[in-house]
């Protein structure tokens, strides 16, 4: 898909500025600065229940703090989010990417060419006509990866996307989102798997129990991290 890369500009950096999520009492996430900037693959990490997918839901949009605030600044990017279990409609794979173009305005004549490629990139084009809620777990997700590259993003919130997928697929999913990263787009990406991260990662961020323990690069991060609890989590003695 050679005619579809292009040169993304700077994207403007993501501030959270004391933001923390309160549902019915319960304190989810605590209040947390961090600035995200430069076209990195960030990977955030941490135990199950550490936040990882709230502050994504936040970055995204999809959920407003409880308190404090989450900004663009400079102003929002394009961007796209890719779920753990993705959000697929009940239509072929051709289908979901060809609707994925009308909604964004892609002329009707050129939809179907466009879908067509996108599904030779991601390896999909023999499942064109399969309905898309009957593919594999790794088709599927990359059927959503596929949707989010027509989109032409410029940020990729990734929310765990090779949970439960064999390695297969995983070392597919991965490849994927290298390639949007190698086109210039800038990467935000949950996982609680070590060996991803240090497959994928400039920088890290580790959240526990809700509340920000590090953020660093990812060299820095697995050779001299900064904190007791992350020493514990890159070791595996956190509590899952």
């Amino acid at each position: 898909m050679n005619d579809m890369s292009h040169q993304v500009p700077t994207v403007a950096t993501l501030h959270f500025e004391g933001a923390s999520v309160v549902h019915r009492g319960q304190v989810l996430l605590r209040p947390l600065t961090l600035s995200l900037s430069d076209e990195r693959c960030t990977l955030v990490m941490g135990p199950n229940g550490a936040g990882k997918s709230l502050l994504l839901r936040l970055a995204h949009g999809l959920l407003t703090p409880s308190a404090g605030r989450v900004h663009w600044q400079g102003g929002a990017p394009r961007q796209a989010m890719v779920f753990q279990r993705p959000v697929l409609l009940k239509r072929s794979a051709l289908d979901n990417l060809t609707y994925a173009l009308a909604v964004n305005g892609t002329p009707w004549q050129s939809r179907k060419n466009l879908a067509r490629k996108a599904l030779e990139h991601f390896g999909l084009a023999h499942l064109e006509k399969r309905p898309a809620r009957v593919l594999s777990g790794g088709e599927q997700q990359r059927l959503a990866l596929a949707r989010a590259w027509l989109l032409d993003p410029e940020v990729l919130f990734l929310d765990e996307p090779t949970a439960a997928l064999d390695p297969a697929s995983i070392r597919a999913v991965e490849e994927a989102v290298r390639d949007f990263h190698r086109r210039g787009t800038r990467i935000v990406m949950t996982t609680h798997d070590l060996h991803q991260a240090r497959r994928l990662a400039d920088d890290v961020v580790l959240l526990h129990e809700g509340s920000l323990v590090e953020h660093s690069a990812a060299a820095t991060f697995f050779t001299t991290p900064s904190s007791p609890t992350a020493r514990a989590f890159i070791e595996g003695e956190l509590v899952w």
